[in-house]
């Protein structure tokens, strides 16, 4: 990339330069990087923003999900490579040093204010949909909220399982969280075309109870006790927030905190 600082500038108040600071390429089709963070910049873990390169004429911006935790001096984002998308084809080339173009308003519903108080917490992602549930498991107060909380990923192969083992040691190497996660945090990773110890789509973890193993509570979701957060492809959360809503899980959000919530704004 050549997008130095020296060559690029904010077309607008609404946009910030940052630099890029690390760049991770988990396999052929996804990578995540991490971005300075401006000192005026606040996020609610689980939020999105817009992030993006210049454009002819205008700059190219899509929304991404905040992975860090809020308390973190870096932002970080995950990201899948499209050969011929208009941004990801060029995102995915950054480097160390170069700059990119930041949003400074956060937004988003996959908050834990738009959930109603709960016993468990189950964040349910596939493929990307990961990133604002790796943000929302290092978040001290979740763990205040909630008495466990349940991260599941499914993904199509092995090498998509990001950030697997900071996952898999429950948070181990986080300073903030990394005793009650401890105790209190569960990760189950899926993978849907490949051996492995877990397989199947969520929904299919759901119906045959592997979802609850480990949990104390029913080996079922419950409105009176459960709280769901969904994000990733749009089949999984339409097919989920259905499921959901047939078994009497209201909709939250901002204005109104409901049972489970999903991002609007990437669902369409």
């Amino acid at each position: 990339m050549s997008d130095r600082k020296t060559e690029l500038v904010a077309p607008s108040a609404a946009l910030s330069v940052e630099e890029v600071h690390s760049v991770r390429h988990w396999n052929a089709h996804l990578f995540s990087f991490t971005i300075s963070r401006p000192a005026s910049f606040r996020f609610r873990s689980g939020e999105f923003v817009m992030i993006g390169l210049p454009g002819d004429g205008r700059p190219l911006l899509r929304a991404y999900s905040i992975a860090s935790p809020a308390y973190a001096d870096e932002l970080e984002f995950l990201s899948i490579k499209v050969p011929d998308g208009p941004l990801t084809s060029r995102l995915q080339l950054i480097q160390p040093g170069d700059h990119i173009f930041l949003g400074r308003k956060p937004t988003g519903t996959l908050v834990a204010d738009a959930l109603l108080p709960g016993s468990r917490l189950f964040l349910l992602s596939t493929g990307t949909g990961l990133a604002p549930f790796l943000s929302v498991a290092r978040d001290p107060d979740i763990y205040d909220r909630f008495g466990q909380i349940l991260l599941a990923h499914s993904v199509r192969h092995v090498s998509d399982l990001a950030f697997r083992d900071a996952l898999e040691s429950q948070l181990a190497d986080d300073p903030l969280v990394q005793d009650q996660a401890l105790v209190q945090f569960s990760y189950l990773p899926s993978v849907t075309r490949e051996p492995f110890h877990t397989s199947g789509r969520i929904p299919a973890l759901i119906e045959n109870g592997r979802l609850f193993e480990g949990l104390t509570g029913p080996r079922k979701l419950d409105p009176e006790l459960d709280r769901v957060m969904l994000c990733g492809s749009m089949a999984m959360i339409r097919e989920l927030a259905a499921e959901l809503e047939r078994l009497g899980f209201s909709e939250g959000s901002n204005a109104k905190p409901g049972h489970f919530v999903i991002e609007r704004a990437f669902v369409g």
